[in-house]
């Protein structure tokens, strides 16, 4: 099993849609030119890569003398998902906090290896009526979330364990890219929206 494993999710990474990312590194700039922030919503495991996810967004991505990039995890705030949850339905968890800190220029980035969690479809759909961006990192079919999304990234792995496997190193690439391109903008047009 352990050559097996290895040897299925390397396959899947070399298989990554390369001009994906790259949409979704520039979706993720064009927000911090913004002056926006990125919501990362998901569940199970999900929910700890939108973590791990916003920890690297927040901290990978400072560049000395330029605006940091905003990012948020709605699956941090334990006593928020349970209210809504348990006063609502859990499909609301993270639309309900969509209500009250989204706008036009942020993005929303769905987690999700099966692409059909209710709670992440609902709150993608809430994000594109406002007119927010939206991004998708899938499993191996996409599911719904796929097809919901502005850019949408699938990892083809058949094993749930590999598709999440494939999202953290997403994270990283797109962490790191992130860098780079805040790093090469033009300091002028960067601050312009410091403190905004």
């Amino acid at each position: 099993m352990v050559d097996t494993y290895l040897d299925e999710i390397e396959r899947a990474i070399r298989q990554i849609d390369r001009q994906a990312v790259r949409a979704v590194v520039d979706e993720l700039f064009a927000c911090w030119q913004r002056g926006g922030t990125a919501y990362l919503i998901g569940n199970g495991g999900s929910a700890a890569t939108a973590s791990h996810m916003m920890n690297d967004l927040i901290k990978c991505t400072l560049v000395e003398g330029r605006p940091r990039f905003r990012a948020m995890a709605l699956t941090d705030n334990v006593a928020a998902l349970t209210a809504f949850a348990n006063d609502l339905a859990y499909e609301e968890i993270f639309v309900e906090p969509l209500r009250t800190h989204l706008d036009a220029r942020d993005v929303v980035v769905g987690i999700s290896g099966s692409g059909n969690s209710p709670n992440v479809l609902r709150a993608i759909a809430f994000a594109s009526e406002l007119g927010s961006r939206t991004v998708g990192l899938c499993g191996d079919t996409g599911g719904k979330l796929a097809t919901l999304v502005d850019v949408a990234v699938k990892i083809p792995a058949a094993r749930i364990g590999q598709q999440e496997d494939g999202h953290l190193v997403l994270n990283h690439t797109i962490a790191l890219a992130l860098y780079d391109r805040i790093a090469a903008a033009p300091a002028r047009g960067a601050m312009a929206f410091a403190g905004s």
